[in-house]
């Protein structure tokens, strides 16, 4: 693949930037690394708290706690355990947020003061928000229909009594406004709704929006609090998650033989965003450098996944062509791992169509395992967990994986983190719909990276 992008507007582009006085420089010039994590999830708030859980094998998944789960099928979530007052948010900030919003503006404090990031660095006109969210502001909108409507006894429902943050309830870009506040951007600022796949396509999109010059740093990432009645009545609609309500500990089991579905969970992973050389002139800390984003669909059925996991493995194979990367590159893959058994099954056979005999020497885990799935907050706090591996050189276990299933016959790392040189990590997502997404991260080094984003 040609380095240089011999595409006429592209050149028209690079000589006015030269004739304006500006660096000569194309699309492809731009790398694009992670300066700055937050992460609000459950087991502990904070990167220092979840990259301990995840690495020690623990898991959060609990009865729940947030309301009387009695009667529902499934009444079990990893929870966070979030007291927004002692994370920093003000009375008025409380009332005004839905508690989706609240963990993401604790996860973009953290995040942003992680990177250093000022607007002496990048002005507000040029910090860009992207942040993914599946069900939005489920949590707030709930409670108030409940007030507004008697608990539910009343079919003509009295405005009056609604609360004046109804109508931003009802409008999830008031997340992604609430994290724009919080960060003094004022470039572009965008929401990502794909479901279960949102948190990956926020954080590719905020890469491409730093990759073309839009924006010179963006806060990318995504929030979900979707442990509420109708969220899990829904899923219980459809046996989608665990009814292992007994061993709640041990509920979530992705890749196990004895799985029976996901566990909801909740929480926010942010990450800044940053143009490699501006990042290295302001001397910043990198974390890996984002190398290859790609999403597919599979136009197929709205909870239904095929076996043979081919949309997926396109992803995969999009992404990595950008990336100018091989499958024997791959030292870690961050697998959806949801713990359904179409799911399980139909990314196994992505990785083995994608990558080859490589898929069977790869080690390949789920996190979802250890914090339960977050719907679409999960996809960036992967993310957040796949760059902390290349940091640490270490690969986050499959936690109650005890029993292999020999239709999934790839290195699950069971129970126990494994020490080893991590430089290139894949990281994919799959979503109701037939949202697929995959992401590569590698460890920031001299010399290009990075392909043409047209695949």
């Amino acid at each position: 693949m040609n380095v240089v992008d011999t595409r006429p507007t592209t050149r028209r582009r690079t000589r006015r930037r030269a004739a304006a006085g500006g660096s000569p420089r194309t699309r492809d010039d731009r790398r694009v690394v992670i300066t700055g994590i937050g992460v609000a999830a459950p087991g502990g708030m904070g990167v220092k708290a979840f990259w301990d859980l995840i690495t020690a094998g623990r898991t959060a998944t609990r009865a729940i706690t947030l309301f009387d789960a009695t009667g529902f099928r499934s009444r079990i979530a990893a929870e966070c355990d979030f007291d927004p007052g002692a994370h920093g948010l003000s009375p008025q900030e409380i009332r005004r947020m839905d508690r989706a919003a609240q963990l993401g503006v604790v996860a973009t404090r953290e995040a942003i003061a992680d990177s250093g990031l000022t607007t002496a660095d990048v002005p507000p006109e040029r910090l860009g928000v992207t942040i993914g969210s599946a069900v939005g502001c489920t949590m707030g909108l709930e409670e108030e229909y409940l007030v507004l409507s008697d608990g539910g006894r009343k079919w003509l429902v009295d405005p009056a009594y609604g609360v004046p943050q109804l109508y931003g309830y009802m409008v999830p870009s008031t997340i992604a406004t609430e994290i724009a506040w919080a960060g003094g951007a004022e470039g572009p600022v965008a929401l990502i709704s794909t479901g279960c796949t949102a948190g990956l396509d926020s954080v590719g999109y905020g890469y491409q929006l730093v990759k073309e010059g839009t924006a010179g740093a963006v806060v990318a990432g995504a929030t979900d609090a979707p442990i509420s009645p109708i969220t899990v009545a829904c899923f219980d609609a459809i046996k989608a998650t665990s009814p292992s309500n007994d061993a709640p500990e041990h509920a979530s089991r992705p890749f196990d033989l004895n799985r029976n579905g996901f566990v909801l969970g909740e929480g926010s992973a942010i990450l800044v965003l940053e143009e490699r050389n501006a990042a290295l002139r302001r001397g910043a800390q990198v974390y890996a450098e984002i190398v290859g984003f790609a999403s597919r669909s599979n136009a197929y059925h709205m909870t239904g996944l095929k076996p043979d996991g081919r949309e997926m493995a396109e992803a995969i194979r999009a992404a990595m062509r950008q990336a100018r990367l091989r499958p024997e590159d791959v030292d870690y893959i961050n697998a959806h791992g949801s713990g359904t058994r179409q799911n399980d099954r139909h990314e196994t056979a992505a990785f083995k169509s994608a990558l080859g005999e490589r898929a069977y020497r790869v080690p390949v885990s789920s996190i979802k395992s250890m914090i339960g799935h977050s719907l679409g907050a999960i996809g960036s706090i992967e993310v957040a967990a796949c760059a902390l591996a290349i940091r640490n050189n270490v690969v986050p276990p499959t936690a109650n994986l005890h029993t292999a299933d020999p239709e999934c016959d790839l290195d699950y790392v069971p129970l126990t983190a494994r020490e080893q040189p991590v430089d290139v990590v894949l990281s994919v997502g799959s979503g109701f719909g037939g949202f697929q997404t995959a992401m590569l991260l590698a460890r920031e080094r001299d010399g290009t990276r990075g392909g043409d984003d047209h695949d």
